[in-house]
């Protein structure tokens, strides 16, 4: 689907999941070459820009990670972008608005700077959620709740799903500066005045989202570091509970060991009291060790 926004002798095209016809139609219109759009039919592994006779072409990212193609001409912007189907995907609506705002100063340069801007400010979206998650995983690992070993690897399993995403927003983030670098120093024609205002600014949300992604990095290391502590913390308290139980058990069975011993002559073979001793001797042994471990934190 292709749409059309005029503003003052400029005009966005934005596409939206286009057919092969509908990308040739526009190679022909605008005079692009018949490669122009090979890169939009796949997707990018990360931002990238390249600067050619009559126009420039960029791909950036979302918060969502979806791909948007950009190009900037003359009198014309045009982005491309589709729906993968993993929920990763931008709408321009907001962006939109804002360059309709903007009146008269609404050239391509400015359409592409507040594009970028708007997707800048994606990023800060993205990272929220991910540190909202962080801090509720956290949460669950010192929660003496999580014992078993099925809510273990949940844990696990949920910690290295966000180190993931942060991996693939980092992919997408940290590319991006070489981008607006090569745009602030007016590589592309058709970025300039007010445009270089935007993107400056945008340039320096772009450096804390960086330094945001690279900090819950380093926190999702620390909580994937304390997660281990905790489940060997816990593995030393059973063999503690194991170590102290088998030590009660063993006193009464080298008890019942010594007089299991089938020798003739033994003193408390027919003594009338023996077994009940026996008996006794074990519970108090038994119950003396208990004690002991208990007072030791051991049970």
């Amino acid at each position: 689907m292709i749409t059309n926004h005029q503003f003052d002798g400029t005009k966005w095209i934005d596409v939206v999941d286009a057919t092969d016809d509908e990308l040739e139609a526009l190679d022909r219109d605008h005079g692009l070459g018949d490669r122009t759009f090979d890169e939009a039919r796949r997707r990018a592994a990360r931002p990238t820009m390249q600067r050619l006779a009559d126009h420039a072409y960029i791909v950036a990212f979302s918060g969502t990670l979806a791909e948007i193609d950009m190009y900037v001409g003359d009198n014309w912007f045009i982005s491309v972008r589709r729906h993968d189907g993993e929920g990763r995907e931008w709408d321009p609506a907001v962006a939109l608005a804002r360059v309709q705002r903007l009146g008269k100063a609404a050239d391509p340069g400015m359409i592409l700077a507040t594009v970028l801007e708007e997707l800048v400010d994606g990023y800060f979206d993205s990272t929220d959620v991910l540190e909202n998650q962080l801090e509720e995983i956290e949460e669950r690992i010192f929660n003496d709740d999580v014992e078993n070993t099925r809510a273990e690897q949940k844990v696990q399993a949920e910690l290295f799903g966000v180190r993931r995403k942060l991996l693939e927003l980092r992919r997408a983030v940290v590319p991006l500066r070489e981008v607006l670098s090569a745009l602030l120093r007016r590589e592309v024609a058709w970025v300039d005045g007010d445009a270089l205002i935007v993107l400056r600014d945008t340039f320096d949300k772009l450096l804390r989202a960086v330094d945001i992604v690279d900090e819950l990095r380093e926190l999702v290391g620390n909580a994937v570091d304390a997660h281990l502590a905790v489940m060997s913390n816990q593995m030393n308290m059973v063999m503690k509970q194991l170590t102290a139980y088998g030590s009660i058990v063993f006193g009464a069975t080298l008890i019942a060991g010594i007089y299991g011993m089938n020798f003739v002559h033994m003193p408390e073979l027919k003594w009338y009291f023996g077994y009940p001793f026996a008996l006794g001797t074990m519970a108090m042994l038994s119950f003396a060790l208990y004690r002991v471990f208990r007072r030791r934190d051991w049970l």
